[in-house]
């Protein structure tokens, strides 16, 4: 492709600016690097945080972006084990330096220098992406590109959550919140082989739980979430996709025996719990990040095993602003994918 050559971009101006359209220039691969023709690419609300500024070296303008599905359209040197043509994904991680110790234990989304795409890179608001060959996810033939962008981010990170919890199948593993996160955890929990319980307030939402695949559900308005899991014996995995830090303690002491409050929602609030609350129980609460290349690549592998598939609203590319408006205002409820006709 001539180094001259245009292709279509959403990019944030300044910090906190609105998205628009606008060209940019299609690079060429460097080493270690491959180009890819960006087919669809999931909003997610992680992409606040780029258009915001907030993580460190980003510059703009930014194109934000990181739930990138496409096909390889150019190779740098150095690049083993990926061809023109091959279907990949790219995800929050985009990408790390490979050589500090989180790396070399196969831990590279806790790189310091992690690179995400959007912050480290121009992401997949666009027609075309360069990213590390390292951050490449094959995706399986049963997935279509709108299907396998957001498990590059959301579902990666709830289903890593899962598998590497103490959670095993016939356990109970509730899954509180069922939005953009939560609607794909259920799913995973459920074909997993745990006993699932989904959290959300509203009886309105059960039908949505069991459809998903949840065998119990529990109306947050109505009881107390840590109640109706003690009813049950207690859970040994809560999964928190919420954003909401009184909601997650609230579940603390519906832990049983061991059990384990893992976090992937954001809040910035503190969590109330107690060492009273931890101790009698021998009880863990932490947080999860989402994953690298490979984790991704299981992930879909799975999806696409299992039937496990991202709720979606697939929207033009140059309509990206009224997407992550939508996305940003809770008007869309599960996940919202950008498409650019590639």
């Amino acid at each position: 492709m001539p180094s001259s050559a245009l292709h279509r971009s959403i990019q944030a101006a300044e910090p906190g600016g609105a998205l628009a359209q606008a060209p940019a220039r299609t690079r060429e691969p460097g080493p270690g690097q491959v180009r890819i023709t960006v087919e669809a690419c999931g909003v997610c609300h992680s992409d606040a945080l780029i258009i915001g500024g907030a993580l460190p070296g980003t510059a703009f303008p930014v194109t934000p972006g990181h739930e990138i599905a496409g096909r390889v359209d150019a190779i740098g040197d150095g690049v083993a084990g990926w061809s023109v043509g091959d279907r990949v994904a790219v995800g929050w991680y985009g990408g790390s330096c490979g050589h500090c110790d989180a790396c070399r234990e196969g831990d590279g989304v806790l790189c310091p220098e992690l690179q995400v795409p959007g912050a480290a890179y121009p992401g997949g608001f666009a027609d075309s992406v360069v990213a590390p060959a390292v951050a490449l996810a094959a995706i399986p033939d049963e997935l279509t590109a709108v299907q396998a962008a957001p498990l590059a981010c959301a579902g990666v990170t709830v289903f890593n959550a899962l598998r590497r919890s103490s959670a095993r199948p016939g356990d109970t593993v509730a899954i509180l919140g069922l939005g953009g996160l939560g609607h794909l955890g259920v799913q995973f929990a459920a074909r997993m082989g745990f006993d699932t319980v989904a959290i959300a307030r509203g009886s309105d939402k059960e039908p949505l739980a069991r459809e998903l695949g949840a065998a119990h559900y529990i109306d947050g308005a109505a009881e107390q979430a840590a109640d109706a899991l003690l009813a049950r014996g207690g859970a040994k995995v809560v999964l928190a996709t919420v954003t909401s830090s009184a909601a997650m303690s609230g579940t603390i002491d519906g832990l049983g025996r061991r059990g384990e409050l893992i976090t992937v929602g954001i809040d910035t609030d503190p969590l109330a719990v107690t060492p009273l609350q931890l101790v009698g129980g021998a009880r863990r609460v932490y947080g999860h990040a989402s994953g690298i290349a490979v984790d991704t690549q299981d992930t879909m592998r799975f999806a696409a095993r299992s039937g496990v598939r991202a709720w979606t609203e697939e929207v033009p590319l140059e309509e990206a602003a009224t997407a992550y408006q939508r996305m940003m205002s809770g008007q869309a409820r599960f996940r919202m994918v950008l498409t650019t006709g590639n």
